[in-house]
């Protein structure tokens, strides 16, 4: 496959051949140039009419390049969705992090985190439920959703860090506290999958996702914070 349109994005330096074959530059200048327009095309309309109404036709009359043209950068419309979402999430982590820092208190710190991604989610909350249910069964040997799942192992890990500086805080500075924060870690990100997930499952329609992800992001932060002197002890 050609270089990742979120490589390309990110503003990967070119191959040493292309500067010095004027041709081969200028092809991969093109190439480049299709991967974005094709990628901005995908974000633009799964955006305004939503990923299942979206065909990868109109995708292409989007971009304004062949039909075909869109296979050779994705093998279907669900890795495209890979790929945007991908990059929303990689934002919403970015936010989110930046917010965290701000909050001496461990609930808000890790709220803030998480609350970013919740609030990227609610601009069009049946795209990301499509984008997790790629996620959770698409093709194993698909790099976009590998990507992605890096990406969720990377929010885990973020919020394992504001727990730990919690940990730290608290007079507990032990390596075998590690396991409990990347639990707790893992037990938020699973509140916030469910929230996610909500438009589409119709569970709890009464309550306001901001306000149930946070209480339960309290009540899993305290809890952590409760057990830590018993972790210790047992070890």
């Amino acid at each position: 496959m050609s270089p990742l349109i979120g490589d390309v994005m990110a503003g990967q330096p070119e191959h040493p051949d292309a500067k010095r074959s004027p041709t081969r530059g200028r092809r991969e200048r093109s190439m480049h140039d299709k991967q974005l327009r094709i990628f901005e095309a995908a974000a633009a309309l799964f955006t305004e009419r939503g990923f299942d109404a979206v065909g990868t036709l109109e995708i292409a009359e989007r971009a304004d390049v062949a039909a075909g043209t869109v296979f050779r950068y994705a093998s279907s419309k669900a890795e495209l969705l890979l790929m945007v979402y991908n990059r929303e999430l990689r934002d919403a982590i970015d936010v989110g992090v930046r917010a965290a820092v701000a909050h001496a208190d461990p609930v808000e710190s890790v709220n803030a985190l998480v609350q970013a991604v919740l609030a990227s989610s609610a601009r069009n909350p049946a795209n990301v439920v499509a984008y997790q249910r790629e996620l959770l069964f698409g093709p194993a040997t698909d790099e976009h959703r590998t990507a992605g799942l890096a990406l969720v192992g990377e929010l885990e890990d973020a919020i394992a860090s504001r727990l730990a500086t919690a940990a730290q805080s608290a007079g507990v500075d032990d390596a075998l506290v590690l396991r409990e924060e990347q639990r707790a870690a893992r037990t938020v990100f699973a509140a916030l999958s469910l929230l996610l997930a909500g438009p589409s499952t119709g569970a709890h329609p009464e309550a306001d996702p901001t306000e149930e992800l946070r209480g339960q992001i309290a009540q899993i932060v305290r809890g952590f914070l409760a057990t830590l002197p018993s972790t210790i002890e047992r070890h």
